[in-house]
């Protein structure tokens, strides 16, 4: 699959930017955890603090399970599902008016495009990447 000259080094860009991003995201959850929490609860989450905590793990575990290659297939899998959820439920720019329905469709499209993204990856998780561990479910 990564036979063309320069394919394994892009790959392992496209891992490094999508995934640290999500990392980088997802840690962003625990330093601002108040803020985010403040901003779940205003979206009507319930337990909001437990929500972003849950997912500030999982955009870590499932940014990194990229980046690394360990459990691609899970942690895109994980990444392409809360991405989804997470643009209907916290991005709701139908129900919005003004520059704050602007804002909201703009953080929705970059959820849905990042879902698509977390889906390429899972398409791709069964070989072995380069430059990765390469861990996996072996089944």
């Amino acid at each position: 699959m990564f036979e063309a000259t320069g394919a394994d080094v892009a790959f392992l860009l496209s891992r490094v930017l999508f995934g640290g991003v999500l990392a980088f995201m997802g840690l962003n959850h625990f330093l601002d955890l108040e803020g985010m929490a403040g901003y779940a609860e205003y979206k009507g989450l319930p337990a909001p603090r437990l929500s972003v905590l849950a997912s500030g793990g999982l955009l870590v575990f499932g940014g990194l399970s990229i980046v690394a290659g360990i459990l691609p297939a899970i942690g895109a899998g994980a990444l392409a599902l809360f991405l989804l959820v997470s643009a209907v439920t916290m991005h709701d720019f139908w129900a919005q008016e003004g520059e704050d329905a602007q804002n909201e469709m703009t953080s929705f499209l970059k959820n849905v495009y990042g879902a698509g993204a977390a889906l390429a990856f899972l398409a791709v998780s069964d070989p072995t990447w380069p430059y990765a561990l390469n861990v996996g479910l072996g089944l």
